[in-house]
């Protein structure tokens, strides 16, 4: 059951007097609808107190059914008051923080890759010498050495570079310390590594680099070399490089190696 009371504080001047003689109750019923009942009340002037007159509702349901339903409409106020829906900046900031970890863990990723390339990857995808002078395309000459740091630190950059142009210009790698080429040391004047000859179709020397120098500086060479033109951007560029004086001389175990 539903109670609602209506409290009226009258001013002392017209104060009421609640007692049964002075007031009549009136029904109002109707089908279906619950019944009320109407007090009211007259005024008493001898009193000089503000009276209090309280009006009852009544539907007639037991006062069980009201506790029960005040108690239920008490529940579901609080619930409702203690329990808001997830703000939507946390889900953003999660959605921000996973991104956040996907590209650091893909920039990881991606230069753990670069520093894994390593000379004997070049050495392995190069061509033979010989090969690369008769297939009528330009060549790149890498003289260098397994235990030259500059050598090993540029190794990523030119293995970028040769799976850009592989299908255009030849690479070969030529190994200091193999007895095999000293002629090819003395014709390009190999003084320090790496170094990095560029030949045209025919096989003749347009330049060279030589050391650690801008990785812009092979690019634009090799694409001069693909491109067929007549000569390169870097014709005469030294950089840092290993001195190749401190070579350490074996004997060619594989006659038929490049390296």
């Amino acid at each position: 059951m539903a109670r609602l009371i209506f409290s009226l504080n009258l001013p002392s001047s017209h104060g009421f007097n609640l007692s049964p003689r002075n007031h009549q109750s009136l029904f109002l019923t109707q089908p279906g609808a619950p019944r009320f009942r109407a007090v009211r009340c007259k005024p008493n002037p001898e009193s000089s107190e503000t009276k209090q007159e309280n009006l009852v509702v009544d539907n007639g349901e037991s006062s069980a059914a009201s506790k029960e339903v005040e108690s239920s409409v008490v529940d579901s106020s609080s619930s409702s008051s203690t329990v808001f829906p997830e703000s939507p900046n946390k889900d953003i900031n999660r959605r921000v923080a996973a991104v956040t970890v996907i590209a650091a863990l893909s920039l990881f990723v991606s230069t753990r890759l670069d520093f894994g390339i390593s000379l004997k990857d070049l050495t392995a995808s190069a061509l033979p010498y010989e090969e690369a002078l008769s297939n009528g395309k330009p060549t790149v000459v890498e003289f260098y050495a397994d235990w030259c740091e500059v050598c090993r630190e540029l190794a990523p950059d030119v293995y970028k570079i040769e799976q850009q142009y592989k299908d255009k210009v030849n690479f070969v790698m030529l190994n200091v310390d193999n007895t095999k080429w000293e002629q090819e040391l003395d014709e390009f004047g190999v003084e320090g590594i790496p170094h990095f000859a560029f030949l045209d179709r025919e096989g003749n020397e347009e330049g060279n680099v030589v050391g650690r120098l801008p990785r812009q500086y092979l690019v634009e060479n090799v694409n001069a070399l693909a491109a067929g033109k007549q000569s390169i951007p870097h014709a005469r560029a030294v950089g840092q490089y290993s001195s190749a004086e401190s070579r350490k001389v074996h004997q060619v175990t594989d006659p038929l190696s490049h390296g």
